[in-house]
């Protein structure tokens, strides 16, 4: 099986704490299918504490944008909403971004035209992708002896 790469889901949704299991079962379904499933737990953990933001401080519309998006080396997962307020680190043992800090490898925030984004980012290759070998190189076909039948090359 060779590994996928370019791979690119997106899901909007409204954030609350009741959709949360729900959003576990989607992260975990398409990180599986991607052959990624030694990121579940950190990447639905980071994603969680993301989602759970939006639903306790992006006022009124919690609707709010997830994505996950895997290039063969790298998955970024991303929640964007329309809140105009970049999040603040709160310390270790507070969670929210921390919490993304600790399972990630880079994290970041930025505001968009209508509202900001939060993305965090793990390094990702598939089990699946089989490491480059070197092949012996043919002779060309005119000096190829037959290879007598049952030696191998």
């Amino acid at each position: 099986m060779t590994a996928p790469v370019n791979c690119y889901y997106v899901l909007e949704m409204r954030a609350s704490g009741q959709r949360v299991p729900h959003l576990h079962s989607i992260l975990t379904a398409h990180l599986r299918y991607w052959g990624l499933g030694q990121h579940i737990d950190p990447v639905c953990r980071g994603v969680r504490e993301l989602f759970l933001n939006v639903a306790q401080h992006a006022g009124e519309n919690k609707t709010c944008i997830v994505e996950l998006r895997w290039n063969g080396r790298f998955l970024t997962a991303a929640v964007s909403d329309r809140a105009r307020s970049l999040p603040r680190p709160l310390g270790p043992a507070r969670g929210g971004l921390a919490t993304v800090a600790a399972v990630s490898d880079t994290w970041g925030a930025c505001r968009t035209a209508d509202g900001k984004i939060v993305w965090f980012t793990r390094r990702a290759t598939s089990p699946h992708a089989a490491p480059l070998r070197g092949l012996r190189p043919q002779p060309a076909r005119p000096t190829a002896k037959p290879t007598p039948h049952g030696v191998c090359a």
